[in-house]
């Protein structure tokens, strides 16, 4: 199924589907998003699919995406029959710099995605490092997911390490822990703290909780402090540990859903048997998918993944 271009996305003429009389309805959801969830677009361009008139639901030709679908109906795309929904995964990823945290760049700026194997498909990422910060980026196939791991109320602690010009003042670094006013903007506590000292640089901790656009660079600078280099290593439970630079390593569903505490019963994770690596560009003998490699876990009950069996892009 190919993606559409140039198509205007309408909202009217809903059409509805009436249950039988005594049933009870089964709750629906939005049509663009089942397809989203289905792998095949995102829902902006689900919904110019429906708009193009290329989206049928139980043999009718859509053209508006108001409507609510069941598991029971049937929705095909361009004379296909959409896939069933793939299980909610979770992939760790060593941004490298000089790559930005977006789908299409207007300017043509090499992406995170454009760096990824093609046999991942289509992934979301988890927050955003900008184009000059690298370490752990977190990638998703799934929305709710993203949207769940993103949320404030988590409180999930982002940490970094910072290396910055000049001499921090350990006084300074302290006060971040009451939170700070920058340019007029809040930002939240920050735990900081002086790693190591070098004639021209030091290397600082950073931990974080609310990951505000560009926070570490814009709060080091407030105090003075140019930084050269911007490492995230961990997102929550989930760590950098030692997965190479521009690899990629799926966290395994069950550790996944131990993490999240899975009270719902939607489907998370792969219980595929482990495949061999693979470069990108290579073939996987059968054909197979990439399956999960196994976790170990880091200090406080922390994830990392084995970084042999990674995906691995060598940066050009």
């Amino acid at each position: 199924m190919t993606r559409p271009e140039n198509i205007e996305s309408t909202r009217d003429n809903e059409p509805e589907t009436a249950p039988e009389k005594g049933e009870r309805p089964e709750k629906g959801e939005r049509i663009a998003k089942v397809i989203a969830r289905a792998g095949i677009c995102s829902r902006r361009e689900a919904e110019r699919l429906i708009a193009a008139g290329r989206v049928e639901l139980d043999g009718r030709r859509l053209d508006s995406p108001a409507v609510t679908v069941t598991a029971a109906q049937r929705i095909v795309i361009d004379g296909e029959l959409l896939p069933a929904p793939a299980p909610a995964r979770l992939w760790r990823y060593h941004k490298p710099t000089g790559l930005i945290t977006s789908a299409h760049d207007p300017q043509g700026r090499p992406t995170v995605f454009a760096a990824l194997p093609p046999d991942l498909g289509r992934l979301l990422s988890v927050g955003r490092l900008d184009m000059n910060s690298e370490g752990l980026l977190l990638l998703t196939n799934d929305g709710a997911l993203k949207r769940r791991l993103e949320l404030p109320a988590n409180a999930w602690t982002r940490r970094y390490r910072a290396r910055v010009h000049g001499r921090p003042d350990p006084r300074k670094l302290a006060d971040l822990a009451q939170g700070v006013r920058v340019d007029g903007i809040d930002y939240g506590p920050i735990r900081a703290e002086l790693e190591r000292q070098t004639a021209s640089n030091a290397w600082l901790k950073m931990a974080l909780t609310e990951g505000k656009n560009r926070e570490v660079r814009k709060v080091l600078e407030h105090l003075g402090l140019a930084v050269n280099r911007l490492i995230r290593v961990a997102y929550g439970p989930f760590q950098l540990g030692r997965l190479p630079r521009g690899a990629v390593d799926e966290v395994p569903g069950q550790v996944l859903a131990e993490q999240l505490g899975q009270s719902s019963g939607r489907k998370i994770g792969t219980a595929k048997a482990k495949p061999k690596p693979v470069r990108p560009g290579g073939k996987r003998p059968g054909g197979r998918k990439p399956g999960p490699s196994k976790a170990k876990r880091g200090q406080s009950g922390a994830v990392t993944t084995g970084a042999k069996h990674a995906h691995r892009r060598r940066p050009s």
